[in-house]
């Protein structure tokens, strides 16, 4: 888990994602079309992937990828940033890291 957390707060958004996800690359893209370029950790191509998905699940998101940090705190998977999209309330979570 310290792993999973000292990524997750290294930049302002961070995604953890596997390379094969599609779900994944659509919150990447939905990120960058609103001015915010993420960080992506795909845990599958890292050795310690197992562990770092066994630790995003016990930090209480329901399916490890993607996973998606702001400002270092857990947001959820896509079903939280899609809803928290469609409400109106992701983009003022993200201007602070706008380009």
């Amino acid at each position: 888990m310290e792993k999973v957390m000292r990524l997750a707060t290294e930049k302002g958004v961070v995604i953890f994602t596997k390379s094969s996800c599609c779900l994944c690359y659509a919150v990447n893209i939905l990120f960058q079309e609103v001015g915010v370029y993420p960080v992506i950790h795909e845990i599958d191509k890292d050795p310690e992937g197992k562990e770092m998905e066994k630790a995003i699940t016990k930090l209480g998101c329901n399916v490890p990828v993607p996973a998606v940090f702001i400002g270092g705190k857990l947001v959820g998977s896509t079903n939280e940033v899609m809803s928290l999209h469609l409400s109106g309330s992701l983009v003022p979570l993200l201007r602070p890291y706008q380009i």
